[in-house]
């Protein structure tokens, strides 16, 4: 199985507002040779916790068959819903959380667990703004993506979650 490297990371100006994701893959092929992919999109009227979603689900998406991933994000909404197992709890609660109220984002997360079956993913979190070049990388794309001209309907997003 093919190991990637996955960095991710969401920005909004507002939140809500307009926002953006950033996403870094890597990968060293048979011959050693490292490949970087760069993946960036920015919405008018969203959320950072969107945003975080969307980086992980645009880099899971754009793999092309299983792989042994390693997922950084500075998210600890991402990163605890599955290393704390609430995914598996929402699951259960018909998508409620443990105080009974709906979880949020349920389109992307239902997105996200699509796009993450085929793979093995371990998810680590790393502090934001604190120097890690793939971090800050992802930052600068998801932020330059939320100011950037063309931004995107998110046609699911309400204020509702």
């Amino acid at each position: 199985m093919t190991k990637v490297t996955v960095y991710t990371d969401g920005a909004a100006r507002g939140n809500p507002g307009p926002g953006g994701y950033g996403a870094v893959a890597e990968f060293v092929d048979s011959k050693g040779i490292l490949h970087t992919r760069e993946y960036s999109c920015g919405y008018k009227n969203t959320t950072n916790n969107r945003m975080e979603l969307m980086g992980v689900i645009i880099a899971l998406e754009a793999l092309n068959r299983p792989c042994e991933i390693d997922l950084y994000s500075d998210s600890k909404y991402v990163v605890d819903a599955f290393n704390q197992h609430w995914l598996e709890g929402w699951v259960k609660k018909g998508w409620r959380k443990s105080d009974k109220q709906p979880v949020k984002n349920v389109d992307l997360w239902k997105r996200l667990l699509a796009a993450k079956e085929p793979h093995t993913v371990k998810f680590h979190w790393v502090k934001g703004h604190d120097g890690h070049p793939q971090n800050e990388r992802c930052d600068a794309l998801a932020t330059a993506a939320a100011q950037g001209d063309g931004l995107l309907e998110d046609e699911n997003f309400t204020m509702d979650g």
